[in-house]
């Protein structure tokens, strides 16, 4: 078997598509996460705090120095990347949680149990007109 006819079908089974489609959407979601964070959720905690703009939180180690650039430690910048982190498990822990409620609701649902054969029938209607006699 050739390789690109192996990659073929490996590109083709349903599992690489589907990964696919979640991590395009994963990244999608991010972006709009990362938004949130930065645009809607952190700007009135930083007023609330005596406006501080976290993503501009830093540490200088070293200043500049001609062409060499500052060393600086941008811890408001991983603040903000640990909020986006939170936000992201937590939806992630709802969506789980809600598909495993809908599972449980599946799964306790039980099957009505299978009708008697028609020769079962017929056995069961001879069995009563024999005891009645």
């Amino acid at each position: 078997m050739s390789v690109i006819k192996e990659f073929k079908e490996f590109t083709i089974r349903g599992n690489v598509v589907d990964m696919a489609v979640g991590i395009i959407i994963g990244v999608a979601f991010g972006k709009i996460v990362s938004s949130l964070v930065n645009d809607v959720i952190m700007p009135p905690i930083g007023m609330l705090l005596g406006g501080v703009d976290f993503s501009e939180l830093m540490i200088t180690m070293k200043e500049a120095a001609g062409e060499t650039p500052a060393v600086v430690l941008k811890y408001g910048v991983f603040i903000n990347t640990i909020i986006d982190f939170v936000i992201v498990a937590f939806i992630i822990f709802l969506l789980v949680k809600g598909m495993n409620k809908l599972k449980k609701k599946e799964e306790a649902a039980p099957a009505p149990p299978p009708q008697p054969s028609r020769e079962e029938q017929l056995l069961t209607e001879i069995r009563d007109v024999l005891k009645s006699r």
